[in-house]
């Protein structure tokens, strides 16, 4: 008799790597705000809006150590601006868009494009 292929997050959650994420009733303005005030946790959302998704933390090229890394996803999850899980050894990360979108329409929009303008170089007109 074979046992049904569990999801990732079930499989996390069967060996007891589970992961504390805010509800989205639990995630408040401030925090999204003071996460993404960061440079080093604005560009990880950049990162993670850029199309990737369930992206790796060491796939990140961070100016930071490990350490500090660690805090900066830590703070991102609290906050409730990504969901993480473990795939195997990897801790995996991803924007929490829908989230995000229904509680504070159009803020994750407005402030990766502001990001994303700020990064650009400026237009030699």
């Amino acid at each position: 008799m074979s046992t049904p292929e569990l999801s990732t997050p079930e499989r996390a959650a069967a060996s007891g790597r589970r992961i504390a994420h805010p509800r989205p009733e639990e995630i408040r303005l401030e925090a999204v705000l003071h996460a993404l005030a960061d440079p080093v946790r604005l560009r990880i959302a950049r990162e993670l809006a850029n199309g990737h998704e369930d992206m790796a933390c060491i796939a990140f090229d961070l100016p930071v150590s490990k350490s500090t890394s660690t805090h900066h996803f830590k703070v991102l999850r609290e906050a409730g601006v990504i969901r993480q899980h473990y795939d195997g050894t990897s801790r995996m990360s991803r924007l929490r868009e829908d989230d995000l979108e229904a509680l504070f329409p159009g803020l994750l929009a407005a402030v990766l494009e502001g990001a994303r303008r700020s990064a650009a170089p400026p237009d030699p007109a």
